[in-house]
């Protein structure tokens, strides 16, 4: 009798536990902060503008420049024609290096050195085949690939438009960029559909507000948040950035206090906006969280997409994914080509800086890629590999060579020795933001087995309980 009157007393102690935390667990509110909202965008039609085929898609650029005479050399200022950014200062190396797309490893496709043409198909240009590609011709700046309405204008090798590509129904139909647009290629880098990030893929073209609040519910383009002004398109890809310079942050937007709950406002200080408005990623279109280089070459296995092809490898891709959270300054840490690693460990090539003592830092949700990619094992370096084209591993699937061609072509020393090794990337999340009723709620971390590491984020235990940061 005595036992059963203890285990009536626990359980109505924990009903209590239960009534007390969802009475001072915040509901989802409505935002009280100002909204800086977008002007609605407009265009001129261009369908009477044009009355000829063009034999090919520089003639359409040097259509567009007879009024537009400035546009090619304001895109050609840009990362996204050079595939590098302004000099900056990369921790832990001396001076100020220029970085981008053009010389950085990665650990999806490894690198674009050699392998221009199968890269360069996502390159805003028509023609970068090689190294003596010439970035300074304002004809092979590609207008078409952000402003084409058409829907049928797709590039391929060397960014060239496909064959079938009706050039004159492009021109004609130019207007603003859309998120189609945009899509061409965020949403399919590093070699498909939801590969490199987890919150970009094609269910953001015409998603509801579900797949992202601000898309789905408010009819956002692209270009509403990523303001352009000629043709810098604000924004960073920490992939290929160190700091925030030229970035964007949701108070651009969303000004003043977001919440009418003060509870909540009180974690702005120590966590973005992202970490509670994005609980999860990919959640229609899986995303590849990992890639296994060692693999690639075996004839036993058969090809599949999402798990094996032998010119790339074994994958692993997941959907509706609970991102990892860390620290983060909004600067990174950058591997280098030719910086030494240490095998024993995974090599992280784009560390978010940040922790507990950094009060410019915030707890942010990322997409964390983790690959096994080849490296020198004498040098004790990332190897750039040459994959596509005569002598490329997709060519002979032959490592010892394309490794060799690879280390040649970007300058590097070369052993003759090679291994695989364990790499990571972190991907900071910012789209596919959820409608308020689906944010975390306090619970989702501050409870026993919560998304939150306390220990791993620098708290002796959870900061509820103990007045931590926040």
């Amino acid at each position: 009798m005595k036992k059963t009157l203890a285990m009536f007393g626990g359980l109505a102690a924990l009903g209590l536990i239960v009534v007390l935390v969802t009475l001072l667990v915040p509901k989802p509110t409505e935002i009280q902060a100002e909204i800086k909202r977008p002007a609605p965008l407009t265009h001129t039609s261009h369908a009477a503008f044009f009355d000829k085929p063009f034999e090919k898609p520089q003639d359409v650029t040097q259509a567009c420049l007879t009024c537009h005479e400035t546009s090619a050399q304001e895109m050609m200022k840009t990362a996204h024609w050079q595939w590098l950014g302004e000099p900056v200062e990369v921790p832990g190396h001396e001076g100020k290096q220029r970085i981008g797309k053009r010389n950085l490893l990665n650990n999806f496709c490894i690198g674009i050195t050699g392998n221009w043409p199968s890269c360069t198909k996502c390159h805003a240009g028509y023609g970068w085949k090689d190294n003596s590609f010439d970035f300074d011709k304002e004809e092979n700046v590609d207008c078409l690939a952000c402003h084409d309405w058409s829907g049928q204008y797709r590039k391929t090798k060397a960014g060239m438009p496909t064959e079938d590509t009706d050039l004159l129904a492009s021109a004609k139909s130019v207007g603003y960029p859309k998120r189609q647009n945009c899509g061409l290629c965020h949403f399919y880098g590093g070699g498909g559909l939801g590969v490199k990030h987890g919150d970009l893929d094609n269910s953001l073209e015409n998603g509801n507000e579900m797949i992202d609040v601000h898309m789905g519910r408010e009819g956002f383009q692209c270009v509403d948040c990523h303001k352009t002004e000629k043709h810098n398109i604000p924004g960073k890809a920490f992939s290929v950035s160190v700091n925030h310079d030229n970035g964007m942050n949701c108070t651009d937007c969303h000004k003043g206090s977001p919440h009418t709950d003060e509870r909540l406002n009180r974690h702005l200080g120590a966590v973005a906006c992202q970490t509670c408005h994005i609980p999860s990623f990919a959640n229609k279109v899986p995303t590849k969280m990992d890639w296994d280089w060692s693999k690639a070459g075996d004839d036993s296995r058969p090809d599949d997409v999402h798990h094996y092809l032998k010119i790339k490898g074994e994958f692993i891709y997941d959907e509706s994914v609970t991102p990892e959270y860390a620290w983060f300054n909004l600067n990174v840490d950058r591997y280098l080509l030719g910086d030494k690693i240490d095998p024993s460990t995974p090599t992280i090539l784009n560390k978010p800086r940040g922790d507990i003592h950094d009060k410019t830092a915030k707890i942010w949700p990322f997409k964390v890629h983790r690959g096994k990619q080849p490296y020198d094992t004498v040098n004790k370096n990332l190897s750039p590999v040459l994959t596509a084209g005569k002598g490329g591993f997709w060519w002979d699937f032959d490592w010892g060579k394309a490794l060799e061609l690879g280390a040649e072509i970007s300058g590097l020393p070369y052993s003759g020795h090679y291994d695989f090794t364990h790499t990571e990337m972190f991907w900071p999340l910012s789209h596919m933001v959820q409608p308020k009723e689906k944010s975390l709620a306090c619970t989702d971390c501050h409870r026993e087995g919560g998304r939150l590491d306390w220990k791993a984020l620098g708290y002796p235990n959870d900061p509820m309980l103990t007045g931590g940061r926040q």
